[in-house]
């Protein structure tokens, strides 16, 4: 089974978000079921540096605007298939954001090209590989299904994966001649959007098959709170609609072996994260507190992620005897407000305002509780690398979040099956009993230490989810 995955970013080499590490761990995943994978992205600067020679396998005098080339290339166990045009890659700062914190004004060039040119490595044109299906994910590949229904011949299917349907990626219909794009993909079953081109809405409406990163997002995604416009259209391919949980690469989020942390721990010698939680106290600036739990946040600072709900939160944790270590950065309101209550609670919250991957890590390995109140979520990763470290999440009942989390209550209690504590509606009032309920667990040491345990060891890998999408793949390449 050959496999092509098209997506804008993929860790290690380029990340802003949980695609990156969905990208750069399930090829791995899906090689021992007996598919190769190879993942197209285009060749920002950053990815470049790190990925060094290769074999140009196609070209072009005019992509876009500018000249293009393709080099095929392995690095860091992947087979990757990088899209090389300088005038619209190479750029400093975001991959999708200029210096003035605004789209780069030729995102729909940038990646319509990506697109472009994997249609026509669908159709073999760029080498000898030929894939037998098509992997899009996100809007930034969402035109692929369109460029391929202008080739000529058989096309491989194509399966479009949505890991955030707020990001739809919108532009002028007048950039279609531009972008080489038919004029008959612009109505309501096409690529139209209220008067505007979608990627996502093409892509979504053009596809074989659909997924998404959860099965309740999936179900949440064809109704008008959550699915962004597009409910309709989601509806109306419900038999195409599947949600497929993410996982995490168990490999790089191992407490065991971690570099990142002051000291490694597992489920059966928890001594050494007391270590790490010294570590984070000290890197935040907060004061020791034995009695109270250590909650951290590792996320964009943006209203989706319902952290202005913990802004409202943070009197009553803190109150509790709690502390609080938060890394991330978004909207500056946000930022400005999560800085002032550091202020007003010296020692008890502590900001640092950017991303740090090794950081996060070391948070994860040294917090107790991860607090997650997203108005909306697909998946989430934060929760299983916190479940994964120990570190037990506190989250909105939502997406993803509400599939992977099982709530402390009695029931869940006694069972002996609880790793997290959910929370609903997504309201301030209802996050602070979620912390409460929180704090009174960390008070009692048997039960927190049993959670932990459980949490540690609950399954949140590839396996399960990667024979879910081999099975898929073969459905589609049955189906022609």
């Amino acid at each position: 089974m050959k496999v092509l995955f098209v997506a804008s970013e993929c860790a290690p080499f380029v990340k802003t978000g949980g695609l990156a590490d969905v990208i750069g761990a399930v090829p791995g995943a899906l090689k021992p079921l007996g598919a190769e994978a190879r993942v197209m992205l285009p060749a920002y600067p950053a990815l470049k540096a790190l990925v060094k020679g290769g074999t140009e396998v196609w070209q072009s005098a005019d992509l876009m605007g500018g000249p293009a080339t393709l080099v095929a290339a392995s690095a860091e166990g992947m087979d990757l298939l990088l899209l090389d045009a300088p005038h619209l890659y190479d750029r400093a700062g975001s991959i999708y954001l200029g210096p003035d914190g605004a789209d780069w004004p030729d995102n729909a060039q940038r990646f319509a090209a990506l697109s472009q040119v994997a249609a026509e490595v669908a159709t073999g044109a760029a080498e000898r590989w030929r894939p037998d299906v098509v992997h899009a994910h996100d809007w930034q590949a969402g035109l692929i299904p369109a460029y391929l229904s202008q080739q000529a011949g058989v096309v491989p299917p194509t399966l479009m994966t949505i890991h955030n349907i707020a990001f739809q990626g919108l532009f002028d219909p007048a950039l279609m001649p531009e972008l080489g794009l038919d004029e008959r993909h612009f109505d309501r079953e096409g690529a139209e959007f209220w008067g505007r081109l979608g990627f996502l809405k093409a892509g979504l409406a053009m596809c074989d098959a659909i997924t998404t990163v959860s099965p309740t997002y999936a179900r949440e995604l064809m109704t008008p709170e959550f699915g962004m416009g597009l409910e309709g259209l989601l509806q109306a391919r419900a038999g195409d609609l599947t949600g497929i949980l993410n996982g995490i690469d168990t490999d790089v989020w191992n407490p065991e072996t971690d570099g990142a942390l002051t000291a490694g721990y597992s489920a059966k010698a928890l001594k050494n994260k007391t270590r790490n939680r010294k570590t984070v106290l000290t890197r935040f600036d907060l004061d020791k507190n034995p009695t109270g739990p250590l909650f951290c946040v590792i996320s964009r600072l943006t209203t989706q992620k319902g952290l202005d709900l913990l802004l409202d939160a943070v009197p009553a944790l803190v109150a509790r005897g709690a502390r609080l270590a938060v890394l991330g950065s978004g909207d500056k309101d946000l930022e400005a407000g999560f800085v002032a209550a550091s202020h007003r609670h010296p020692g008890s919250v502590g900001v640092i305002i950017g991303y740090d991957e090794p950081l996060s890590h070391l948070m994860q390995g040294g917090s107790d509780a991860i607090l997650i109140p997203s108005r909306f979520e697909p998946c989430g990763l934060t929760q299983l690398y916190g479940m994964r470290y120990g570190t037990l999440p506190v989250v909105a009942r939502t997406g993803g979040l509400a599939d992977t989390v099982i709530d402390a209550n009695e029931a869940a209690l006694t069972a002996g099956v609880a790793t997290g504590v959910q929370f609903a509606p997504v309201t301030a009032q209802a996050l602070i009993h979620a912390v409460t309920r929180t704090c009174d667990l960390f008070a009692q040491p048997r039960v927190w230490t049993g959670m932990m345990r459980r949490a540690m060891r609950h399954p949140v890998g590839w396996d399960t989810s990667a024979s879910a999408y081999m099975d898929l793949y073969e459905a589609l390449r049955q189906r022609g």
